[in-house]
Parts: C-alpha cells; sequence; structure tokens
C-alpha cells in the first residue's frame, strides 16, 4: 500500500526535525514536527512519546505500519523480537529492557496476569476494541477484557512441500513416523507447549496433559523422532522448506500460508494441513508491562493498527488471521475463504487452546529439559 502525499510531507517534515536535540522527557516531549497538522488518530499530542519500544515476534507487523504512524503521529517505533513465550516471560522476570509492548500468547497471558506483570488498559484510548469478533475477546485468559488487545490468531499444524511429498495425509503420523521416508527432512518448532502438545496430541492425550506418565511418553516420542529432525526451528521453518531443506515442517499458519505464495518469497506446492488428530489454537496479543514508560503512547498505537483498512493491510502482509471483525472488509476474498486461516466450524472442533497448568509448569520444564538435553540441544 502506497503512502499518500500527506504521509510523505509528514515524513520529510521528520527527518528536518530529527537535526534538533531529542527532548528529554519520556512520555510527553515537545510537539512532534507537523503536529499542528496531526491526525486525530494520535490521541493528545501534548502526551505523546517520541519513540515507543515494541517486543514482538519475527515479522509481525508490516514494517510500513510503523512508518505510517511515525510520519502520522511523530512517534517512532523501535521493535525488538523474542522467539518463545518463555523467552518474552524470562525478560520480564528478570527486569529486562523498558518496552512499552509486548505480544504475549493466550496462556502466557494468564501467568503474567497472575504473577502481575501486565498494566490494566485505559480502553477509552482504544475504542477500537469495538471492531473485535466477538470470539476472541474475553476469552479464557482475559476474561473480563482488561489487559490485552487481540493481535492475530492461528493455528499449529504442519507444512508439507507437495512437490517432493506426493502422499499427504492429514495426520500427525506424518510428523512422528520413525521409517519417515523425509527423515532428516523434518523441522519442529522450537517451542516447549507447541511440540510436546503437538506428541500429546498424537499420542491421543490432551495438549494440556499434566499426567506425568503421559508426558515421559511424549518426551520419549519426541527422542525417538529427533534422528530425522533436521532443526527445531520457531524463526526460519518456513525458509527451510521454500529452499528444499526441509519437506515437512511443523509451523504456524501465517508461516506456512506465505511459504505456499510465490508473491511473498514462498512457492507453489507448499500446504498448510491441520491434523485430524487435533492442533493448537492460539491467540497472540498486545499487552503493556507494568511500569512501562510510555504506556500512554502505546494504547494511541495499539488503537491506530486497529483501525479497520491498517488491521486489514497488516493481516494481509502477516499471513494470520485477524481478529478484527471490522478489517475483513478490506481483506482479500481469497484469504478469507482459505479454511488454513479461517478453519470451519468442524474443523475447529479439533482444535485446542494451550492453557497455563499451574504447577505443573515445572514438570513441562523437567521433561522439556531433559529431552533437549537427550538430543545435545
Amino acid at each position: 500500500m502506497k503512502k499518500n502525499l500527506f504521509y510523505m510531507f509528514m515524513l520529510v517534515s521528520l527527518i528536518l526535525a530529527s537535526c534538533q536535540p531529542a527532548p528529554a522527557a519520556t512520555e510527553a516531549p515537545a510537539t512532534p514536527a507537523g503536529a499542528e497538522e496531526m491526525s486525530d488518530r494520535c490521541g493528545d499530542k501534548s502526551k505523546l512519546a517520541d519513540t515507543i519500544y515494541l517486543y514482538t515476534w519475527v515479522e509481525y507487523i508490516d514494517p510500513e505500519i510503523k512508518d505510517m504512524f511515525e510520519a502520522e503521529c511523530g512517534v517512532k517505533v523501535v521493535e525488538t523480537n523474542f522467539d518463545s513465550n518463555e523467552t518474552l516471560l524470562a525478560t520480564l522476570q528478570a527486569g529486562g529492557a523498558d518496552y512499552d509492548i509486548i505480544v504475549p500468547s493466550d496462556y502466557m497471558v494468564q501467568v503474567m496476569i497472575d504473577e502481575g506483570l501486565l498494566m490494566e488498559l485505559d480502553f477509552n484510548l482504544i475504542p477500537n476494541i469495538k471492531n473485535m469478533d466477538p470470539l476472541n475477546v474475553n476469552t479464557y485468559f482475559d476474561p473480563e477484557q482488561k489487559y490485552t488487545v487481540p493481535w492475530f490468531w492461528g493455528t499449529s499444524g504442519f507444512a508439507v512441500d507437495t512437490n517432493i511429498v506426493t502422499e499427504v495425509t492429514d495426520s500427525w503420523s506424518m510428523m512422528f513416523d520413525p521409517n519417515s521416508p523425509y527423515c532428516g527432512k523434518i523441522s519442529m518448532l522450537d517451542d516447549q507447549r507447541e511440540t510436546l502438545g503437538a506428541a500429546l496430541m498424537y499420542l491421543g492425550y490432551s495438549i494440556n496433559d499434566v499426567d506425568p506418565a503421559h508426558l515421559e511418553e511424549a518426551k520419549n516420542l519426541l527422542i525417538e523422532q529427533s534422528k530425522c529432525v533436521k532443526a527445531y526451528d520457531s524463526q526460519t521453518n518456513d525458509d527451510l522448506i521454500v529452499s528444499s531443506e526441509t519437506v515437512l515442517a511443523h509451523i504456524w499458519t501465517g508461516d506456512a500460508i506465505l511459504a505456499g505464495d510465490p508473491e511473498t518469497g514462498g512457492r507453489d506446492g507448499i500446504v498448510y494441513v491441520i491434523p485430524q488428530e487435533g492442533c493448537t489454537i492460539w491467540q497472540d496479543n498486545m499487552a503493556i508491562p507494568l511500569g512501562a514508560p510510555n504506556s500512554y503512547t502505546a494504547m494511541v498505537f495499539m488503537n491506530y493498527t486497529q483501525y479497520p483498512e491498517i488491521a486489514a493491510q497488516n493481516a494481509e502482509w502477516v499471513g494470520y488471521g485477524t481478529p478484527n471483525a471490522a478489517a475483513k472488509e478490506f481483506i482479500d476474498p481469497d484469504i478469507l475463504s482459505n479454511e488454513g486461516i479461517y478453519p470451519p466450524p468442524e474443523v475447529a472442533t479439533r482444535l485446542q487452546w494451550i492453557e497455563d497448568v499451574g504447577p505443573a509448569l515445572e514438570l513441562y520444564d523437567r521433561i522439556w529439559t531433559e529431552f533437549k538435553a537427550s538430543i545435545g540441544s
């Protein structure tokens, strides 16, 4: 989507202004360049910080949207990435950097609320929450919708390169067959709950199973599978299948969809499968860490990203399902009809949410650590 002339004018103004000394205040710096023409989508200009810090997953926001926000509102969005919810949690628990916005998944929101790590949001500043599909708000992990703004949702099945794999079945057996003809050409997510969850579902158990015997069984299955796994990778597994280094990939929806789209750098013939045994359904959410230095500006940015046209642009760039119902009017109908992104009801019944397992998390940590040690990772 090309910027209009207004955006270009604003960007030039900001570049010229960058030669001036930066304001000392964090949350309310001097009026940004061009503020007299600032959009009404930017909140109270006197309260805006000049920079906010976003801690999120890799390739999870269209870079142009950050540029648009800077041009329109005078606020630079500095992005840093994490590779798992556990990394995100550890960063916050350790004091970490002063991030203004984080993007935790469903079960991790629940953990962070319980640990007092999240700020309650002021939805007077985020009126675009009204655009959300009812299915994506007041969920189990934020039942009163106090702490989060839905970002994207999707599933965690597997991708198949049908240029090489000619017999495709909708079963986790394709990933866990110890005699797979594609041994050495398989990747799995490097994610404790996702990968243990896939093993548990293949074995016929719940993704949130806390029975030590069942988790031991899942660990042993993963150890047996590991001889055929080229990589445990949550960040470049789509690149691996596009480059033919792998032909089967445990993967998140959007990565699989983009991997199979030549227009986004993918390749024809890469298809996404939701297994008959079920797979994870997940939702990532924007949230603000307690004590964030620029919470007002963070909430303005949250609201900015949920204007329907902007949310649609972001969804088409990222490749995941948007929880923003109003945005669907602006999304390509072919994308909306893709059952891998928006599963029909009969498929949705096979999906499972990852939930906080409480004290059993220590058991999961031990099982995962033992698995990783066994494969020398």
